[in-house]
């Protein structure tokens, strides 16, 4: 038996069936179902009491400032909670893959830093807060493994001309990045069917994103009601977990 009503997988239906241009804008619920904590929930990262940390602020510890002045202490809490290289997608990740490949999905937009929705298969992926499957030296910008800063043997990761390597995410104190914002926004722009996924839209400026869309039908899958105004006729909200409903609505 189904957790969610014929009405909800009808007009999911409907709405996919008849869209020309359909785009997903996904945040840390869609990942936490493959195991990955989010930040601020009862169970997320920044709950997680650990004592080398707790002198410092969550924020902090993901932050440009920290990196900067901290270093050493930036990539221990990097290498310990940040390493999502043996995760594995769930079943919301590849059935976005598939609705790409069938041609029904754009594009996916992401708030998630773990590389999972590449890893399932999607190509056009829109990083907004960049990915940990990248780096690169702040100095030369020569470009490293995912694999570098967790395997590096030295405290603070060197490149060869002496720069620092640093992920490619996103910080506080950092803007987002200009291509990934810049893609993102006109996807959204373009889209007749908006579909948001296991996100609060509280994360700032990103959240703001979705005031481009002007399109036909909003789809929002979430655990918990959104603060998002919903249009009675042309909208649907469907309370549970992303990919439970994806697993039930497109078999």
């Amino acid at each position: 038996m189904s957790e969610f009503k014929d009405r909800e997988i009808r007009l999911f239906r409907s709405f996919l069936e008849t869209s020309k241009n359909a785009v997903f804008f996904g945040g840390a619920g869609v990942s936490t179902e493959s195991g990955v904590p989010d930040f601020r929930s009862k169970d997320g990262l920044y709950n997680q009491r650990d004592i080398r940390f707790d002198s410092y602020a969550p924020e902090y510890l993901l932050s440009h400032e920290c990196l900067t002045l901290h270093p050493n202490v930036f990539f221990e809490f990097y290498r310990q909670k940040m390493d999502t290289r043996s995760i594995e997608p769930n079943e919301a990740h590849y059935a976005l893959a598939r609705l790409e490949k069938d041609g029904k999905l754009s594009a996916v937009i992401t708030q998630n830093i773990d590389g999972l929705h590449q890893k399932a298969g999607s190509e056009t992926v829109y990083e907004i807060h960049g990915s940990t499957k990248r780096n690169y030296c702040t100095r030369c910008l020569k470009a490293y493994s995912a694999d570098y800063i967790f395997e590096s043997k030295e405290e603070i990761p060197r490149c060869t001309c002496g720069g620092l390597i640093r992920c490619d995410v996103t910080l506080y104190g950092e803007s987002l990045p200009e291509k990934a914002v810049e893609g993102a926004v006109n996807a959204i722009q373009k889209a007749d069917l908006l579909i948001i996924g296991g996100t609060s839209l509280t994360v700032y400026p990103a959240a703001s994103f979705i005031r481009y869309f002007g399109g036909d039908h909003l789809v929002v899958i979430n655990r918990e009601p959104l603060n998002i105004h919903l249009r009675e006729e042309q909208d649907l909200f469907i309370q549970g977990s992303i990919g439970a409903f994806f697993k039930v609505a497109l078999k």
